[in-house]
């Protein structure tokens, strides 16, 4: 347990892409860094979390799109069977059980029909906007971030 009495946070997530067929990509702006733009990510909940199921949750909290089973986009959620391992930034290892310096990111995508006004959770993120693709990798604080967003045309055909 952490210092705050939560669990640790288990170091395998999800990025979700969320774009529409036009390339144009949503990125959402970190409450904890003003300068940090990116897409959808969050951690499993528990360690037998099925990936599917944690991209559906984390674009639902931190966008309220909904993408789980049974609602309308849930087959545009389409796991790209792409993964990273990067190292986590020393600001937000905290989070994570001593000894935990990497994180397993798995790559999703979420095509919806067009431009959606999200609602963000206010402590997560503050602001979003919706940008060309190639822009919005130049926008992501994140180099995975950016990668995953210039393989969209790849993943839209």
């Amino acid at each position: 347990m952490t210092a705050s009495n939560r669990p640790w946070k288990i170091p395998e997530s999800v990025l979700v892409v969320i774009h529409t067929p036009a390339l144009e990509v949503l990125l959402i702006r970190r409450a904890d860094a003003d300068d940090f733009w990116q897409s959808v990510t969050g951690s499993k909940d528990l360690a037998d979390e099925p990936l599917a199921l944690t991209a559906a949750r984390e674009v639902a909290e931190e966008t309220g799109i909904q993408c789980g089973e049974g609602s309308p986009l849930a087959s545009q959620l389409v796991d790209w069977q792409l993964r990273n391992v990067y190292e986590i930034y020393p600001r937000w290892r905290s989070r994570y059980a001593p000894g935990v310096t990497h994180n397993t990111e798995h790559l999703f995508g979420l095509c919806v029909p067009e431009r959606l006004v999200p609602v963000l959770a206010p402590r997560e993120h503050t602001h979003w906007k919706w940008l060309p693709y190639r822009e919005a990798a130049d926008a992501c604080f994140s180099p995975s971030n950016a990668e995953a967003i210039l393989l969209l045309p790849e993943f839209v055909r």
